[in-house]
């Protein structure tokens, strides 16, 4: 027995169904307390501003975290083996900072715990695209098709019953929230259709860690175009981001927060797929919710009807969510799975007994022993030395805030990054 097979023999036997639902878990935690920042939005700082801001954290944290977990010759080595991956990754990074852009103009204008659902229908949209083009769901049962389709008509059906509730939140400034609403939906189609790309890459055979790194390019180039665009020029953006150097370590951490979040989300649509992971992951509007009603009190002028509205809106799309998530594929779907698989292999030449191992969660290359560089400390450093920087900076802003149940959250939100950082280390090695 060689070392590599050793090493695999030794993981953890976790099925990969449950290791993605964990995953789509503790995606839904992380994501969701990631958008608390854009809270700011309400203090008259611009929603581009905002979108900057987590950008910035994101790229930083698209590179500290896997350089941390893998080291960057594990990473090179990855990339090396699928370069035309690499335009796709590019492109999702896009998407996200076009829709992240727009989730923070429906907060402006109807609040996190409004917003958060209505741009979580990207699942219906993830949810298209995987059966499309990916051949999710072919050869399902019907008992599993039957969840499926119920779970996206509850979600849809969820989404109307909050759009009421936002209405009769906003009756004095009907447009604002009829943009707010806009706003949201249009984050969801960019969200939902950011996830071909992940798809793609992980019957592929890509690492996420890999596809996170150039992601973070796209993203980064796009928002700071937006910037340009908006605000008429590089020198009046430099400058607004200078305006609001107090604020910006927020919009920063929750850029980074997000990241974490969308590592667990990659690896959920990685061995369930977009269809079933996608939506656990939107379960974030619990965490949404949370942050908006008891951190930030969005629900104190708020009429008892009202409440019951948004508490039912977001209990149907829930379960929704749940539903789809709890169709496990049966053998019959998995070889449409590997029929995908295969085609991408042939387009591209990929060696397929490779690539299958990736998809199974046994990356021999995971296993492989890569040497530190000291680069990587410095990556960490600067990454480090950027957080203090800002931090120290910061002023306190006029946003009122629940002490006691932030901790809560707070604590909430770091229990399941140790633990299922945890279960993918000793099931997949973070292949």
């Amino acid at each position: 027995m060689n070392q590599n097979t050793a090493t695999a023999s030794a993981r953890s036997t976790l099925s990969l169904h449950k290791l993605g639902v964990f995953c789509g878990l503790a995606a839904a935690v992380w994501l969701g307390s990631a958008e608390a920042p854009t809270k700011l939005v309400n203090e008259g700082f611009s929603p581009f501003l905002i979108s900057m801001g987590m950008v910035m954290g994101a790229f930083v944290a698209r590179w500290t975290i896997p350089t941390l977990l893998k080291g960057t010759a594990f990473l090179f080595d990855d990339l090396r083996e699928k370069p035309h991956l690499l335009v796709w990754a590019l492109l999702a990074g896009m998407l996200w900072a076009v829709g992240n852009t727009l989730t923070i103009f429906a907060v402006r204008n109807v609040g996190l715990a409004i917003a958060f659902p209505l741009w979580n229908t990207n699942s219906l949209v993830g949810l298209a695209w995987g059966c499309l083009l990916f051949r999710e769901l072919r050869g399902s049962r019907a008992k599993d098709w039957a969840k499926v389709i119920g779970g996206a008509l509850a979600i849809v059906f969820g989404a109307a019953v909050l759009a009421v509730a936002t209405a009769e939140q906003n009756a004095g400034a009907p447009g604002k929230a009829v943009t707010g609403i806009i706003a949201a939906l249009g984050a969801g189609a960019m969200f939902g259709t950011m996830y071909i790309p992940y798809r793609k890459a992980y019957i592929s055979g890509m690492n996420p860690l890999s596809f996170v790194t150039i992601f973070t390019f796209g993203e980064l180039g796009t928002i700071l175009t937006l910037g340009w665009i908006f605000y008429g020029g590089a020198a009046p953006m430099v400058a607004e981001l200078h305006r609001a150097r107090t604020m910006l370590f927020w919009p920063f951490l929750g850029g980074f927060c997000w990241v974490i979040g969308d590592l667990f989300q990659q690896y959920a649509a990685k061995y369930i797929g977009i269809g079933r992971g996608i939506p656990l992951s939107n379960t974030n509007q619990l965490w949404g919710l949370a942050w908006g009603a008891l951190v930030f009190a969005e629900f104190s002028g708020l009429s008892g009807s009202g409440r019951l509205l948004i508490i039912t809106g977001s209990t149907i799309m829930i379960l929704g969510a749940v539903s789809i998530s709890a169709a496990e594929p049966p053998p019959s779907e998995m070889e449409n799975w590997h029929a995908a698989m295969h085609r991408e292999c042939d387009r591209y030449q990929l060696d397929t007994e490779n690539v299958t191992a990736v998809v199974a969660g046994n990356d021999p290359l995971a296993d492989t022993k890569h040497p530190r560089r000291w680069w990587e400390w410095l990556i960490v450093c600067v990454a480090t030395g950027i957080f203090v920087w800002l931090a120290i900076g910061t002023r306190a802003q006029h946003i009122y805030v629940n002490v006691p149940w932030m901790l809560v959250l707070i604590v909430g939100t770091m229990i399941p990054l140790g633990w299922c950082g945890t279960l993918l280390w000793r099931r997949t090695r973070f292949s």
